[in-house]
This record gives C-alpha cells, sequence and structure tokens, in this order.
C-alpha cells in the first residue's frame, strides 16, 4: 500500500544557494495539509495553505503545486552519504512510502485524503537544491540516480493527512513515466520525441520537450 508517511510545510529561510529571497526548502511536518488549485504560472505560489515558494521564477503554480518525495530513496541518500535524512529532508511536501515516483505515469490521479492528486512533471536539481544539501557535486549525483520524485497538481482541492492512502484513480495508456520526463529533460532526444508524440505534458513542458527533441 502506497501512503502519505509524513505532511511537510515550510519555514522560510533565507536561501540557501546564495540567492535574495526566502526559500521553503526548510520542512517540517505538520499533522495535515490543506491542498488547493493555484494559478497556472510560475510564481502563482504553491498549491499549499501556508507554504512558501521562494524562486517565483521556477516554482510554484498549477504544475507545480505539490511536490512528493518517497522515503525509500530518502534512505538511500541517507545510506550513500552517511548521514540523517528527515522526512521533508528534499523539500518535498508529502514523504511517501510504497511508491516509486520515477515509475508514475504522467497524468496518474490519486485521490489522497479528501484531494484528488495529478502527476505533473519531475524535478530539476537547482543552486538553492545544492546549496540546502552541502554535498560537493550534489546537482550531478542526483541527476545521475534519476530518482527525483514528482511534483503534483490539485486536481480535487482538500485536506491530506499523515497516514493517508494513495489511491489510484486512473491511469492514461500512453506508458511515459516521471523517469521518461527526467530523462528528456537531462536530454534525451529519443525519450523527449517519444513524449512529443504522447502529447501528455502540459504545453508548456509539452513545448520544450519539442525544442529538445529538435535541439
Amino acid at each position: 500500500m502506497a501512503y502519505v508517511l509524513s505532511c511537510n510545510k515550510a519555514i522560510p529561510r533565507e536561501d540557501p544557494g546564495g540567492a535574495p529571497r526566502v526559500s521553503g526548502m526548510y520542512k517540517v511536518p505538520v499533522d495535515s495539509l490543506e491542498l488547493f488549485t493555484p494559478g497556472p504560472s510560475y510564481g502563482d505560489g504553491p498549491g499549499v495553505v501556508g507554504d512558501t515558494v521562494g524562486d517565483t521564477k521556477h516554482h510554484g503554480g498549477a504544475q507545480k503545486a505539490v511536490y512528493a518525495f518517497a522515503r525509500e530513496e530518502l534512505d538511500y541518500w541517507e545510506a550513500r552519504l552517511s548521514t540523517t535524512l528527515v522526512d521533508g529532508s528534499f523539500g518535498e511536501n508529502l514523504t511517501t512510502s510504497g511508491i516509486a515516483w520515477e515509475e508514475a505515469i504522467v497524468n496518474q490521479r490519486f485521490r489522497v485524503g479528501s484531494a484528488e492528486l495529478e502527476v505533473s512533471v519531475s524535478r530539476t536539481p537547482c543552486r538553492t537544491f545544492a546549496g540546502w544539501m552541502g554535498v560537493p557535486g550534489w546537482i550531478k549525483k542526483f541527476s545521475e540516480h534519476a530518482r527525483t520524485g514528482s511534483y503534483l497538481r490539485v486536481v480535487v482541492p482538500g485536506v491530506v493527512h499523515t497516514g493517508d492512502e494513495l489511491v489510484v484513480l486512473h491511469t492514461p495508456d500512453h506508458g511515459m513515466t516521471m523517469g521518461d520526463v527526467f530523462a528528456g529533460a537531462m536530454g534525451d532526444k529519443e525519450v523527449a520525441s517519444r513524449l512529443v508524440e504522447a502529447h501528455c505534458l502540459s504545453e508548456m513542458y509539452h513545448q520544450r520537450m519539442v525544442k529538445l527533441a529538435k535541439s
């Protein structure tokens, strides 16, 4: 069974990557999250009431409303880095158990608590994430492992509690996964072409794949 191991919300801090802004990377566990559908664009804020998006040029909006990451992957990095990573350590709103997000199908829909969430796009590691981790070569290490969690759309607003099950409501038949999305974003032209053919991404990300496939 896949379920929410921890709900996490940001406490604003200075951007660990050195940018002159606050950051929402520092997350702490809370009992529940109230989710809603933000506006369509970056800068329209997160889909979590009371959460923080610092980099409004690249984050927030309907396609990046909620971020989920697997506890199994935190465990992997704990072992690899010989450190302790509490739930929320990668800035995720939902720390999950029992689901491999890189295998999740683009636009797959889940009921979680009273909300309905839809798989959107993969995470691309950035300077803020690297500064937060403080690990030399972090962006390369994280990218090579290629298990980046998933951003989720809020299709039906609602409340998610720690312990809620992720119930699959719909799985598209195009077969493209979050792992494929990340591979395409990292420059795999063959995968980018298949994503373009499937036309499963939102228009902005679809056009990015069009450019990548032709580059």
